[in-house]
């Protein structure tokens, strides 16, 4: 009988001691109410205004914690030494451990640009989060659509990655790209990455206002009929993602009422 006992303490013990490992380990390095520093460990220049950092996590299994399609608050000072605080979404997910990443375009004017400009390997950067109203369960939709312009495009990588790379998800994505320039396409190799993965689940359509001579994309602005050529019909199962500059927002609300996407089939990052 006492083996007996001990043999149920010791299983109670390793329970707990699971329950306890798995509730840290999904909660995540994050703090909603209070900034966090994160240590940047690498800063790759893609283009002469697009960079990568690497910040590192407290272990090398620690996560984010960051829900699919959520965001985080980065806090910075501009060139003026005022506090800045700004919106980003990293491109990495909780799957990938140790570490996250940010893709920053820094604009000549941006206030929290000048941070990330000034910004150096062995630097802190101070976070706050999870943010933001998106909530995703695998196979809750058929198929989104996404249209992104410029650096929209960081929450719909974040998102299709998530999708994607879940064996158990089944989701169809549909994404259309808008930027001024070839140069201006972030993520692009990760993009074409994913659709030459994922042939029969991964859609992507680049549109630019000022495409080279050869191109086999979309040309000018997203249109009503890009958005009935390039994402999934308006259906009780589908929904249409968008995150860009706000008149290209304005825009999209309006082609997709147009062509029948009704309120709670859109959302907008």
């Amino acid at each position: 009988m006492p083996i007996a006992h001990s043999a149920v303490a010791a299983l109670a013990i390793v329970v707990g001691a699971v329950y306890l490992f798995a509730s840290t380990k999904s909660k995540g390095c994050l703090d909603p109410e209070n900034f966090k520093e994160f240590k940047l460990v690498k800063r790759q220049q893609l283009s002469h205004n697009v960079a990568k950092f690497t910040f590192e996590l407290p272990t090398p299994t620690s996560a984010l914690g960051l829900p699919i399609g959520q965001h985080i608050s980065c806090r910075g000072k501009d060139s003026q030494g005022e506090e800045v605080i700004k919106p980003y979404t990293p491109t990495t997910l909780d799957s990938d451990v140790g570490y996250f990443e940010l893709v920053i375009k820094m604009y000549p004017q941006g206030r929290m640009s000048h941070h990330f400009r000034e910004l150096r390997v062995g630097d802190y950067l101070a976070v706050k989060g999870p943010k933001g109203q998106f909530r995703y369960q695998p196979g809750e939709v058929r198929a989104f659509g996404m249209i992104a312009g410029g650096s929209g495009i960081t929450p719909m990588f974040q998102v299709a990655r998530a999708i994607l790379e879940n064996p158990k998800d089944t989701t169809n994505v549909h994404l259309i790209y808008a930027n001024v320039t070839y140069e201006d396409i972030l993520l692009k190799e990760e993009l074409d990455s994913l659709a030459a993965k994922y042939p029969g689940r991964f859609k992507v359509y680049y549109v630019l206002n000022q495409p080279p001579e050869v191109w086999d994309g979309g040309v000018g602005f997203v249109s009503k009929e890009m958005i009935q050529t390039h994402c999934p019909a308006p259906a009780p199962d589908i929904r249409v993602l968008r995150c860009g500059p706000p008149p290209m927002n304005k825009a999209m609300t309006g082609h997709l009422d147009a062509l029948g996407y009704s309120p709670d089939m859109q959302f907008q990052f």
